[in-house]
This record gives structure tokens, sequence and C-alpha cells, in this order.
């Protein structure tokens, strides 16, 4: 079993910055790097969206509205994946949620992670 667990979330005006990180641990994560992960996050009411997704090359993937404002990058050295997220906006509000893919680039590209974490609140007011 993999473990992830998120931090860095918490309560900022618009216009504001967070990090979140997520750190990896557990049996089937073992400091193998052949995965891919993600943020996605889920706002109450909304359906959960897809936010932004690194493979084991350093390819990334961002969803439309947050190109040039978010960041994802990971450290292996680490175990850490991080999401930088600069000039947010009050509908950038939701949980977030970091993942982890061991099926291939494009499960993570579809969002869909065979491992999930248990999330961190983001909140931005106006």
């Amino acid at each position: 079993q993999m473990e992830l667990v998120e931090s860095g979330g918490g309560s900022v005006q618009a216009g504001g910055s967070l990090r979140l990180s997520c750190v990896a641990s557990g049996h089937t994560y073992n400091g193998r790097s052949d995965y891919c992960m993600g943020w996605f996050r889920q706002a109450p009411g909304k359906q959960r969206e897809g936010v932004a997704v690194i493979d084991s090359d350093g390819t990334t993937s961002y969803k439309d509205s947050v190109k040039g404002r978010f960041t994802i990058s990971k450290d292996n050295a680490k175990n850490t994946l991080y999401l930088q997220m600069n000039s947010l906006k009050p509908e950038d509000t939701a949980m977030y949620y970091c993942g982890a893919s061991t099926l291939g680039w494009y499960s993570c590209l579809r969002h869909e992670f065979n491992y999930r974490g248990q999330g961190t609140q983001v909140t931005i007011s106006s």
C-alpha cells in the first residue's frame, strides 16, 4: 500500500499564494519513481476536477484555468510532490487531494489514481 499525506492548505485572500505538499511512503511506494502523480480538487456540491499532473520524467499537464498560476513539481529525494499556487481566486476554493498512479501516464491525464491522500482544505476569500 502507498500512503500519501497532504499538507499546506489554509485560508488566504484572493491574489495570495499557497504551497501544497504531499509526502509519499509505504510498502508499495518503497522509493520507486516510475509512477505519475497529481493534484485534484473537489468543492462542495461540485464534481471532482483534475488540477495538475506530473510524470516520472517531469512532463506536466495542467487544467486550463490554473495554467500560469499553479506549478506542479516533485522532489524524488524527499518523496514529496508540490503544488505552488499563486494569484489564487475564490473559485479555487476546494479540498485538494494528492494522487499517484502506477497505471501509466494516460491514467494520470484522466486523473485516475490508484492511490490518494486524505486532502487538505484551501479557502480563498474575496
